[in-house]
């Protein structure tokens, strides 16, 4: 275990492990790499597998291989968790199939698809196989319903090729050129975000054009929260829409321009009171956008039932899951 050309990056395997005690490390291997699930041999016999883990930044990529097996995360498991996961499943040899949110994906070489971590899923696969998983934070997503694309099918010969060719790229050039791989990290993380919506509507020209609008809308917002001047007009006319048309796209889906803003800056805020525990609550207020430290205060409370302190203050078992849209922040009254 150690850095790669500076890189971090872990290699683990069952080689180690005997035969006795290959399955059980198995499962700890792919909770370590991934996310918490029950991992177990498909068939009698031997079990050998193998996890290749690199981080670059919020991304995680890992090379998966092994031999038969179902894989299966349940509720309790979810709830256990204080973080929660997209991951993106690129099958390189053999087959799998993926159950989530009542579907399923069957996937063969070159395919892809998408699992939530915040709701349950099963992965079987029936022999040896080798796959890609791409794990992002959800909140790094613009995309605000992945679990819409959970599941779903982008076949090897469609458009989501391009994203899985681009991700296996960054993979395979991580030992050439690690600096290169770094400066393409953001293009990755849209570049998993239409994947995302294009599996959510099934296919690209499916998606409404009011979807479509709000995906943009809720990109630039995540991209600029910590702007002070964000407002409706600067959105607006960042996305190409009237600002009508902007408040009608958000209302459509009970979500308003200012709670996203304010649910984006205290995201940010979150990340900051863990990242830089020195830093004053005035500064971190700054450097996300805030106009001040009681509007930070008032907005983070809403948001996270804590003060900022209190948050900062609290061990990481205890910290609060990064919320989704909460029905306060729906209200088109709200206030950043």
């Amino acid at each position: 275990m150690g850095p790669m050309d500076g890189l971090p990056r872990t290699v683990w395997s069952t080689a180690h492990a005997g035969s006795a005690h290959a399955s059980d490390h198995w499962s700890d291997i792919v909770c370590e790499a991934l996310v918490g699930v029950s991992a177990r041999p498909g068939a009698p016999g031997p079990f050998s597998g193998s996890i290749d883990h690199l981080t670059f930044g919020s991304i995680e990529l890992s090379t998966v291989a092994s031999g038969a097996q179902q894989v299966v995360r349940t509720s309790r498991m979810i709830a256990r968790d204080h973080e929660e996961f997209v991951l993106a499943n690129i099958q390189l040899d053999g087959r799998a199939e993926v159950k989530q949110q009542g579907r399923i994906a069957r996937l063969s070489p070159g395919s892809m698809t998408f699992v939530d971590s915040a709701h349950p899923y099963e992965l079987s696969f029936a022999g040896t196989f080798s796959q890609l998983v791409v794990k992002v934070p959800r909140a790094a997503l613009s995309y605000r319903s992945p679990a819409e694309a959970a599941a779903v099918e982008l076949a090897a010969s469609g458009p989501g090729r391009l994203v899985s060719d681009f991700l296996l790229g960054l993979h395979r050039r991580q030992d050439l050129d690690p600096g290169a791989v770094a400066g393409l990290l953001p293009h990755a993380i849209g570049l998993l975000d239409t994947a995302v919506s294009w599996a959510a509507s099934s296919t690209p020209t499916a998606a409404s054009n009011a979807a479509l609008q709000r995906e943009r809308v809720h990109r630039f917002i995540t991209r600029h929260a910590d702007d002070p001047r964000l407002d409706a007009d600067t959105v607006a006319a960042a996305c190409g829409l009237s600002r009508r048309t902007l408040f009608r796209a958000l209302a459509a889906h009970g979500e308003t321009l200012t709670g996203l803003i304010r649910e984006a800056r205290v995201t940010r805020a979150r990340h900051l009171l863990r990242a830089a525990p020195e830093r004053p609550i005035a500064a971190v207020a700054r450097a996300c956008g805030f106009g001040g430290e009681a509007q930070f205060h008032r907005a983070f409370r809403r948001t996270t039932g804590l003060t900022p302190g209190a948050y900062r203050s609290a061990s990481p078992v205890a910290a609060v899951p990064l919320p989704g849209p909460t029905a306060a922040g729906r209200r088109l009254t709200d206030s950043a």
